[in-house]
């Protein structure tokens, strides 16, 4: 196909699923279409659009000719050129993936939990069949980091990349820490914004943040990697007590992807809350923002920064990669869909990872309960660097306990986890201690 036939016959999209994020891109593709038109040089139109309730009332006005609730008809239509897949999931989307691939039709999708779960075999089709998949709507929302991972940071090895990747959980803890909220509350909050869904697992328990996790691993790296593999952790046992005790030991706590590769080879993989030290930027990062810092061999330090969720940002992201999808079918023989390169990536068991810890115990008012602990940290090898303790309380039958932190030095996370399995068969400790790293992050400060 050649640029003067396709200035004569438009491009013809097929976008399947009329969400919240479906309804934002045909939103933009038909309000910002001449400007579309104009800076990627190729006219387009969104031919058919597939929805699973032909009946339901939408906030975007779409042609009735145009909706169809079969998605095959995306596929099986010989004028549609690219597949724009938001129904979410990965059963229906995966079928519709595959045979989209299968019908040389490239596709764009936001799926990160499909490609998390299923990218192998969906990136080796894409490579066997020489048609691409688009994804930068996948992690981290209306921020480029697919595609700086893909194109701008292409000759560095990546050495991290740490950061903020789920603005469901980063609103919560923000509200946790500036208001002192309790989890539940600052979930209903954000509930009532929209900014969680009604159903809000995988933003808080940390499956959303892996799901993105995987991603970028996968393209910092070259391979597929099982969700088997990282080690994820959420939000949901956190307390305002927390945040009380990390403010007067100058941090924040933050939910955090770490991707670390080791001079051994080894790739830390893992999500889970940290404290974060007041002075480093990330620690800024408040309500649904993301950040994500990446660090290359070549480049150095870098830091990605914007909404990471939300309508407008994705649908930012999706018509990126349309674009993008566009102009690949233009001149097919560069396509820069994303490619499988290494054949293997050996991820640390997380019972070898390294990190100070914090860990807060809730403890009876009684004699000797500190030295006790204090000699089980100290029987597995374990420094400790601060201990605090909070004002007394009483639960509801008199009792009086107190919450003792205790500022860990680094050791491996198992020697930590052999050590509280201790701790917590002492007399007059709560069972449930709260646990969180320290993570030692780079130089970013603001």
């Amino acid at each position: 196909m050649t640029l003067s036939s396709l200035k004569e016959k438009p491009l013809k999209l097929g976008l399947a699923g009329l969400g919240t994020v479906g309804t934002g891109v045909y939103e933009t593709l038909q309000r910002n279409h001449d400007i579309l038109e104009a800076r990627a040089k190729i006219p387009f139109e969104v031919k058919k659009v597939a929805v699973r309730d032909l009946d339901k009332v939408r906030e975007v006005d779409v042609p009735v000719e145009c909706l169809t609730n079969d998605w095959h008809e995306l596929v099986e239509d010989p004028e549609i050129d690219i597949v724009i897949e938001l129904i979410g999931g990965t059963t229906a989307a995966y079928d519709l993936v595959v045979a989209a691939l299968n019908a040389r039709k490239p596709v764009v999708t936001g799926n990160k939990a499909l490609l998390a779960e299923c990218g192998f075999e969906i990136f080796q089709l894409s490579a066997q069949l020489g048609v691409p998949i688009y994804f930068e709507a996948s992690a981290g929302g209306g921020i480029p980091i697919i595609a700086s991972l893909a194109n701008s940071l292409i000759c560095n090895h990546i050495k991290s990349i740490v950061g903020i990747i789920n603005g469901t959980s980063n609103y919560i803890l923000s509200e946790m820490e500036e208001h002192g909220t309790t989890f539940e509350k600052a979930l209903e909050q954000a509930q009532q914004l929209g900014y969680a869904e009604a159903d809000p697992t995988l933003d808080v328990n940390g499956w959303d943040a892996g799901h993105k996790a995987l991603i970028l691993a996968m393209l910092a790296y070259g391979t597929t990697i099982s969700p088997a593999k990282i080690f994820v952790s959420g939000i949901e046992r956190l307390s305002p007590c927390d945040f009380q005790f990390a403010e007067d030991l100058g941090y924040t706590i933050k939910l955090l992807v770490v991707i670390r590769s080791h001079e051994n080879g080894d790739l830390e993989l893992r999500v889970q809350p940290s404290l974060v030290p007041r002075e480093h930027i990330i620690a800024s990062v408040s309500g649904v923002f993301n950040a994500i810092a990446v660090t290359g061999d070549i480049v150095g330090e870098t830091l990605f920064y914007g909404r990471g969720a939300g309508k407008n940002p994705t649908s930012s992201a999706v018509i990126s990669d349309v674009i993008t999808a566009m102009r690949d079918t233009l001149f097919p023989q560069h396509h820069t869909g994303f490619k499988l390169y290494s054949s293997d990536c050996r991820v640390m068991d997380i019972d070898d990872t390294v990190t100070p810890y914090y860990v807060r115990v809730k403890v009876a008012d009684r004699h000797g309960v500190i030295a006790g602990i204090a000699a089980i940290f100290a029987r597995h090898s374990i420094g400790i660097s601060a201990v605090s303790s909070s004002f007394s309380h009483k639960d509801d039958e008199g009792n009086v306990w107190n919450d003792l932190v205790f500022m860990l030095h680094g050791c491996p996370w198992g020697q930590l986890q052999n050590s509280l399995a201790g701790v917590i068969l002492l007399p007059n400790v709560d069972p449930a201690p709260s646990v969180l790293r320290i993570e030692p992050l780079l130089s970013q400060v603001r």
